[in-house]
This record gives C-alpha cells, structure tokens and sequence, in this order.
C-alpha cells in the first residue's frame, strides 16, 4: 500500500537541499537516509533520501542525484509517497492510519447508523472524520477522544458520543440575553 509521506517545498541553500511538508507521524522512520520513495509526479522519481536535518523548525532532505538549487526548485510541491505494508501498524496504542479508518462504520453508543467514514481531513487544530450518511449528506466529526469513543478495527466501526447538534439538529443555543 503507498502513503504519501510528504510534500517538496522550495529549494533551501545552493547545495540541492529542500523543505518538506511531513505528512507522516513517523518522520524518522519514512524519511530517513537511504529510504526510496516513489513520487507523484510519477517522472519525478523515484528519488533516494541522502541526508535529512531539522533547521529552523523545518525538515530539510536532501536527494541522490540532486546538487544544485536549480534541480532541487524543480521538484517543488512533488508529493512523496513510501510503500507501506497494509498489515503494519502505527506504534502508539490508540493510533491509526488513514486507511484503517476509511470506510469504517460509524454509529453511536446507541447503536444509531451515522454512516460511513470515506476520508480523514487533517486541519492544524485536530483531524476530522468526513463521513457519508445514508442519504448521501456528509457530516464532519472531530476525531477526539470526547466524541469517538471507541474504534473496532475488527467489528469495522467507529462509535462516536455526539454532542447535542453534532450530526442532528437538536442543538442547543445559550445566550446571555435570554436570561434576562
């Protein structure tokens, strides 16, 4: 199975090195020297990491083969993608990949169909299940441990504990104004 592990940004320095997007949560095991990634695009690749630093906060690669700043700006916004086996999974306990959680079911502790998860967003703040309704609607979900209670990777279901208005209607509205 390919993930894509991360995204080529601009060119640092003259020596070929760039800045890198990470879209992984294993950094030092995706993107260490020696790994060999497949691109998208695929004529970009495959490219072979030959050394990595953190500077400034930011993940600098450098690639085999790539030597001069020139070479380095045309892989800019290349996304790397590393192969990945589909049974392998993350270290932590209550951690997962993407492609475990895609189509799981999702219903409440009730037992209520939510519906389907079909993609995981990831924001700056928290990730968000996108999930299907059977009616065809989406509704977003925030994929905290308040909300998502529990993930059966083997029953494929995710049981989430909605507040009031989450996936309904019934959302409650407090204002300071109706008190008085």
């Amino acid at each position: 199975m390919q993930l894509v592990v991360a995204r080529i940004g601009r060119a640092h320095g003259i020596k070929g090195e760039v800045t890198v997007e990470v879209r992984t949560d294993e950094p030092e095991l995706r993107l260490a020297p020696g790994a060999v990634l497949a691109t998208d695009p695929a004529s970009a690749g495959p490219l072979t990491i030959a050394s990595g630093r953190v500077h400034s906060g930011r993940l600098l690669l450098r690639f085999e083969g790539v030597r001069d700043r020139t070479a380095a700006e045309a892989l800019r916004n290349t996304l790397l993608i590393a192969e990945v086996d589909p049974d392998e999974l993350p270290e932590g306990e209550a951690e997962y990949y993407d492609h475990q959680l895609i189509d799981l079911d999702v219903v409440t502790e009730e037992g209520l169909e939510v519906g389907r998860i079909t993609e995981i967003a990831h924001l700056p703040s928290q990730d968000l299940f996108v999930v299907q309704r059977p009616d065809g609607t989406e509704v977003m979900i925030p994929f905290v441990e308040e909300i998502v209670t529990d993930i059966d990777l083997a029953e494929q279901k995710a049981v989430i504990d909605p507040p009031p208005g989450l996936i309904d209607d019934r959302a409650e509205i407090a204002s300071s104004r109706d008190e008085a």
